[in-house]
């Protein structure tokens, strides 16, 4: 197992401030935000001065009712390969539901959602696991995530429920510091607890993120700065176990680069002070299943990957999930994500009031992300993008990816738009919707020329 030390996430619009950033051993960039024949300038500098780079899934969905897709596993696996990374990741989540596992609609949720801690649930990740761990090339590693809701009728804590996962396929386990904070403030659960449960020795590295709170509850956007609490965590997981490797994530709201190293620095203190408070008996460095040992973050050294590139499998030698138990968590996914982003009723049993915060916030989230996929419409409908996605969310779920979302909103404001609207409004994002739904880009067609200048005629009006 790779020993990575201080780690950043990589992004786009903090490139060259993270090529810049001293001490930083290894970056994590988001693997479907990746093409492996056309990789980033700045992730190629980086591998070229030895710095490693691990590819981070959100798409999978190990822990919904269907098993991986196949070409998924692929993507991610490509990714792997070619950025020479000693592991990978992804979530312990589910992200779409529905299709012909229920026979229902397939929604998307742009988002991960909590898997429910129950053996059902349990026995079909593990063997979702199993299968993405004999796809990869290299080690996979799992991370556990923020969640405003619980289900009800849970049977195992998290700590139990990660450590039955782990024990049973041999996963690693990527630990986020900020999502217990998260559970903790809006589940109730104790940090300390799940940490005390945990299986220390499966931990491949630490997520270390901001967030805020509103209202009673805490929003893991991962666009503010670190707090307090969630330091404290890390403090008391480093007292523990020296962790492979700790990571900053950013994902908006950018500071400059001094804001950014201070808290890495930060982040570096809290470990040390762990550090210094660990006891021989809580195991000094831990070496997970087939690994050559962890590394106390920065001490530099970027990555040492070992000889483990397969799945280490654990005890579990029971059969995996039927069919019968995988439909049975898709139709409970799928009529809790249909009440999310369809408006159909709650299901029983759930927190009608936080299943609304969560709407809300998923809807928030798909304006942000189709916003970035697509910047050219919050420049056209300026500030009443905004307003007018989140009416278009309310009555239409996502069905496909971002880009498909992005197409749908236009085809949705065009048909739908008051006769008041602007007109150049009207026109420009007809031009928009035209130049991106056909199978290639009309700017390249036979008479484009002339109808980007007939635009700029029609735009001068």
């Amino acid at each position: 197992m790779a020993r990575l030390g201080t780690g950043i996430g990589w992004r786009p619009e903090i490139a060259d401030v993270v090529e810049r950033m001293p001490g930083i051993d290894w970056v994590e960039a988001v693997s479907e935000n990746l093409c492996p024949g056309h990789l980033p300038d700045s992730l190629l500098r980086l591998r070229e001065r030895g710095v490693t780079v691990v590819p981070h899934g959100v798409s999978l969905g190990l822990g919904g009712g269907d098993r991986p897709d196949a070409g998924r596993l692929v993507a991610l696996a490509e990714r792997a390969e070619v950025l020479g990374s000693p592991l990978v990741t992804e979530h312990i989540a589910f992200v779409r539901a529905g299709g012909a596992l229920t026979a229902s609609p397939q929604l998307e949720a742009g988002h991960l959602l909590p898997v429910p801690r129950t053996r059902d649930a349990l026995d079909v990740l593990c063997e979702n696991v199993r299968i993405a761990q004999d796809a990869l090339p290299v080690p996979l590693a799992v991370e556990n995530i923020a969640a405003l809701i619980s289900w009800p009728d849970e049977e195992l804590t998290e700590g139990q429920f990660l450590y039955e996962l782990a024990d049973r396929t041999g996963v690693r386990l990527l630990i986020d510091v900020a999502n217990l904070h998260t559970n903790h403030v809006n589940r109730g659960e104790d940090p300390a607890e799940a940490l005390g449960e945990l299986p220390l020795e499966a931990i491949a590295y630490v997520h270390v993120a901001g967030g805020f709170e509103r209202d009673g509850v805490w929003h893991d956007s991962h666009a503010h700065p670190v707090a307090q609490p969630v330091l404290d965590i890390l403090t008391d997981l480093a007292s523990r176990v020296a962790p492979p490797g700790v990571l900053l994530e950013r994902d908006e709201n950018f500071p400059d680069g001094d804001e950014l190293r201070h808290e890495v620095a930060a982040i570096g203190t809290a470990v040390a002070k762990g550090r210094a408070t660990r006891t021989p008996a809580a195991g000094g460095t831990v070496a997970p299943r087939g690994s050559g040992g962890g590394a106390d973050v920065g001490s530099g050294g970027g990555a040492d990957v070992g000889s483990d590139t397969g799945a280490d499998v654990g005890s579990d030698t029971g059969a995996g999930a039927d069919d019968a138990v995988r439909q049975r968590l898709g139709l409970a996914q799928a009529a809790l994500l249909s009440a999310l982003v369809a408006g159909t009723p709650v299901p029983e049993g759930f927190d009608r009031v936080r299943l609304g915060v969560q709407a809300r916030a998923l809807a928030g989230k798909r304006a942000d992300v189709v916003g970035k996929v697509a910047p050219e419409l919050p420049v056209i409908l300026g500030a009443g993008y905004r307003p007018a996605f989140l009416a278009y969310a309310q009555g239409c779920p996502m069905t496909g990816g971002y880009r498909r979302d992005a197409l749908d909103f236009v085809a949705h404001v065009l048909r739908t738009a008051p006769e008041h609207q602007d007109p150049a409004v009207r026109r420009a994002l007809r031009e928009w919707w035209l130049e991106r739904s056909g199978p290639a880009p009309r700017s390249t067609r036979p008479g484009a020329r002339l109808a980007r200048a007939t635009r700029r005629v029609l735009l001068r009006r």
